[in-house]
């Protein structure tokens, strides 16, 4: 498959297409009582509250994700932290980028490993268009993607 790119250009960083903002994400119910909350999860600048309280809440792992010397940083860009022991700390998801490259490299991941782009260069174009899209939210998968890819 040859991908073309429309929104990004060989090179350019997708993430870096956004400004991004740390929000509080908080639900309660009627009564007040606090469902859910996250007072420091990082989010595109142009999300609204609302769509920053459904990523936050709903899509972000709450649990299992190695946990990095950079908060908001993606795997490989920062060193992982470890527990006394040694092993990988471990805790949620902190950060719409770490969602958005966690379902866009996943399905990068499968496209290369059943070769269906034509090139590298292909496979490097469909995860940054998925990015941008998905930053821009100008895309968005159906729920279990969000919950189970990656």
């Amino acid at each position: 498959m040859k991908i073309t790119r429309r929104f990004t250009k060989e090179g350019m960083d997708p993430f870096a297409t956004t400004e991004w903002t740390t929000r509080a994400s908080r639900i309660s119910n009627p009564d007040g009582s606090v469902v859910f909350e996250m007072p420091d999860a990082e989010v595109p600048a142009g999300f609204s509250q609302l769509a920053t309280d459904i990523m936050v809440s709903k899509y972000f792992r709450k649990a299992g994700v190695p946990q990095l010397e950079e908060k908001f940083s993606l795997p490989g860009e920062s060193d992982t932290l470890k527990n006394a022991d040694g092993s990988v700390q471990t805790g949620p998801e902190r950060s719409a980028r770490q969602v958005i490259h966690r379902l866009a490299g996943c399905w990068r991941h499968w496209g290369e490993t059943h070769d269906y782009f034509d090139s590298p260069a292909d496979a490097l174009a469909f995860y940054d268009e998925l990015v941008y899209m998905l930053i821009h939210q100008m895309c968005a998968p159906n729920s279990p993607q969000w919950f189970n890819t990656g």
